[in-house]
């Protein structure tokens, strides 16, 4: 019960805001012109992502417009992100992630997109030994 709390919670955090920023005001702008800046914001995610401290790696192959991840997990062997989300939060790229998979039960990455360094840095919460830890990931060579 509390799991899908936290769920909500952290949703609630990066889906509102991406909501709000992707109704477009009748008077400055137009559905494709939203969709266009999300696209062209979120074009800098797709890539492997490696974690500096151990190794492990997020593969974003590709973004929807609504801010979806297509990606995957690897530590060392591939895992599929049961929630996998990025959204504007003003000039800046939040990303959300949740495993699933046994050993992992629901803990998250809460990462936001670092444009001057190309890094993806932020908080890994791993729900099962109950410890949250400081992280930092770099673009890796594909």
């Amino acid at each position: 019960m509390m799991r899908m709390r936290f769920v909500i919670v952290a949703l609630s955090m990066f889906v509102s805001p991406a909501l709000a920023q992707t109704q477009p005001s009748p008077a400055t702008s137009t559905p494709l012109a939203t969709d266009a800046a999300s696209s062209s914001a979120f074009g800098a995610l797709p890539g492997r992502w490696v974690r500096v401290q151990g190794g492990y790696v997020i593969t974003i192959n590709s973004v929807e417009a609504d801010g979806r991840l297509d990606a995957n997990y690897a530590n060392p062997r591939p895992l599929p992100f049961h929630t996998a989300i990025a959204v504007r939060d003003g000039n800046s790229l939040k990303l959300f992630f949740e495993l699933r998979a046994a050993g992992y039960n629901g803990s998250t990455y809460t990462l936001r997109y670092d444009a001057a360094n190309d890094l993806l840095t932020g908080v890994y919460d791993q729900v099962v030994v109950k410890q949250k830890f400081e992280v930092v990931f770099v673009r890796g060579k594909s």
